[in-house]
């Protein structure tokens, strides 16, 4: 591990952001942060540590960002705190430094995505008026035509009216359905208005990509994927006033806003 360790300017010169020197400068300056933390001068680095500029996450040349699709089993915490037992982090064990999407609660399974790439998560939370979630979920009891009617429509829960969306039956106590919102444990409160309880949660869809592993696995998103993933968030990424409140908005675009920052407490957690 040791001959892998870098100085820390030397490594930011080496991704060919700036010279050494003027590396040296924006460390001084408090302007760079690893793993979250301001270093000193002299710091050094290994592959997988985490080295920012002005909030902009730095690589080294050539180096590409890790994207995963993840199939969350029950009673998993998307949590990056690893304090917490049974995190995402130790459970899925990647050798390097990644990081969640969004979430899924601890009682729900499903797709998540994992990734390293501090754009595409801004991206992707801003970009919810495009960004569909698909879930199967199963309920207590047999499932009515005014329920999938009622459900679609929209539900009064979290003094708010929940946006219309598609839903449908697929047997007597299971149903899909498609949300462009992310509201605090929506499905399950949703249900509850309706005299409905939750037994079983799974998220088969984010965006356009479709669960398709087993559970507890994972594997890379492909170029394709990513092309496409991108194309379909970037109209949304550029009208923020759409999808995040003012109060949440990331001072910059490129800031690496993990789930456990207190600006998105309660967001997104089905």
């Amino acid at each position: 591990m040791e001959n892998n360790l870098k100085r820390l300017n030397k490594f930011i010169g080496e991704t060919g952001y700036c010279s050494r020197r003027e590396a040296d400068k924006l460390i001084d300056e408090g302007r760079v942060t690893l793993n979250g933390v301001v270093p000193e001068l002299g710091t050094k680095v290994s592959p997988d540590d985490e080295v920012r500029v002005d909030g902009k996450l730095i690589r080294e040349k050539n180096e590409k960002p890790v994207y995963l699709a993840f199939y969350k089993p029950v009673g998993i915490e998307c949590t990056t705190n690893l304090d917490v037992r049974n995190n995402i982090i130790d459970y899925i064990n990647y050798p390097k430094r990644i990081f969640p999407i969004g979430r899924l609660d601890k009682a729900s399974e499903g797709l998540i995505f994992m990734t390293n790439d501090g754009d595409i998560v801004n991206k992707i939370l801003r970009a919810r008026n495009n960004h569909e979630k698909e879930y199967t979920v199963t309920v207590n009891k047999p499932i009515t035509n005014r329920f999938i009617e009622r459900m679609g429509n929209g539900i009064p829960i979290l003094d708010t009216v929940t946006r219309k969306c598609k839903v449908e039956q697929i047997s007597k106590d299971i149903f899909k359905i498609v949300l462009t919102q992310g509201l605090n444990r929506q499905i399950r409160r949703m249900c509850e208005y309706l005299g409905y309880e939750v037994i079983a949660l799974k998220r088969i869809r984010i965006i356009n990509i479709s669960l398709d592993i087993p559970m507890g696995r994972y594997r890379d998103l492909t170029d394709a994927e990513i092309k496409e993933l991108n194309e379909l968030i970037e109209p949304s990424s550029k009208t923020e006033e759409a999808s995040l409140p003012k109060a949440e908005t990331p001072k910059r675009r490129t800031e690496f806003i993990k789930r456990d920052d207190p600006r998105f407490k309660g967001r997104g957690d089905y």
